[in-house]
C-alpha cells in the first residue's frame, strides 16, 4: 500500500461567539480555515507573532502529544500555558496508524530533559528512558548535542514528527545533516510538520510550505519565501546590507 501520511489536513471550527483573547486575537489564527499536509514534509514559516508555534502546539495537543513536548507517553505539566486552540481543530487522519511520534519544541526542551532524568531516577521505573535518546542525560550535553542526540536516536521512523524551530540549537553543518536525516526518516514512512526560520531546514524538496502573515496563510514555493529571499539578499551583498542596517 502506498504511503499517504498519517494526517491529511486540519480545519479550524470556531463558534461565532468565540473570545477575542489569545490566541484568537492573532489574525492568522482566527482567519484560517483549512491546511492540507504533505505526506512527507510540511513547513510553517513567517515572522514572530504570526502564530506558527501556537498552531503547531494545538495540532500536537489535539493529536494527544504533551504540550511541553515528547511522545504521547509524556504527560508532565511544568507550567500550563498552552492555549485552547486545540479544542477547535478537526484533524483528518490517514489510513495508516503511526508507530512512533514526537513533538519537539525548543522552548520547553529543558523541561523534557528534566522529566526524563526524573523518571529514570525511579528505581522501580523499568527500562531507562534515556537509552532511547543515546544513553547520556540530555542535561549532560550541550544544547546542540542534546537536540542532535534526540533527533538521531529517538526518531525511529513510521511516525509523525512535529518540530518547532529545531534549528535553534543546531549549527549550520548540523542543520544540513538534519535535512539528510529527515530524508532517511521520510523513506521509513515518516511524516514531518516543521515550524522554522532556517532556509536550510526549509529546503527539503517537494515539500509544502505555508507562509503565515497578517494577510493569512498562503502556500509558497521555496525561493518565493521571505526566509529564502532575505537570507539570499544579505549573503549576496553583506557589505551593502550592513551599511544600510548600521547607518545612523
Amino acid at each position: 500500500m502506498d504511503f499517504y501520511g498519517y494526517i491529511n489536513d486540519v480545519q479550524l471550527d470556531l463558534p461565532e461567539e468565540i473570545s477575542a483573547d489569545y490566541p484568537f486575537d492573532i489574525p492568522t489564527i482566527r482567519n484560517f480555515k483549512k491546511l492540507t499536509f504533505h505526506p512527507k514534509v510540511t513547513y510553517l514559516i513567517g515572522e514572530n507573532g504570526m502564530g506558527k508555534s501556537t498552531l503547531l502546539e494545538a495540532i500536537a495537543v489535539n493529536l494527544g502529544f504533551n504540550a511541553e513536548g515528547g511522545s504521547k507517553n509524556f504527560n508532565f505539566d511544568t507550567q500550563s500555558t498552552h492555549s485552547s486552540l486545540h479544542d477547535y481543530l478537526k484533524i483528518s487522519k490517514g489510513v495508516h496508524k503511526m508507530r512512533d511520534g514526537f513533538f519537539l519544541r525548543s522552548e520547553s526542551f529543558y523541561n523534557l530533559a528534566s522529566e526524563i532524568d526524573e523518571r529514570d531516577s525511579d528505581p522501580e521505573g523499568g527500562e531507562r528512558i534515556i537509552d532511547s535518546y543515546g544513553g547520556k542525560s540530555l542535561h549532560h550535553q550541550s544544547h546542540g548535542e542534546s537536540f542532535w542526540a534526540l533527533f538521531m536516536n529517538r526518531f525511529g521512523g513510521s511516525g509523525l514528527y512535529i518540530l518547532d524551530e529545531p534549528e535553534s540549537a543546531l549549527s549550520i553543518t548540523r542543520q544540513m545533516a538534519m535535512l539528510a536525516q529527515i530524508d532517511k526518516l521520510v523513506n521509513r514512512r515518516s511524516q514531518f510538520i516543521i515550524a522554522t526560520h532556517s532556509p536550510i531546514i526549509l529546503a527539503y524538496p517537494d515539500a509544502t510550505i505555508y507562509q503565515m502573515s497578517p494577510e493569512g496563510i498562503n502556500k509558497v514555493k521555496y525561493k518565493e519565501t521571505d526566509t529564502y529571499q532575505l537570507y539570499k539578499g544579505f549573503l549576496d551583498n553583506p557589505e551593502q546590507m550592513t551599511s544600510i542596517l548600521l547607518d545612523d
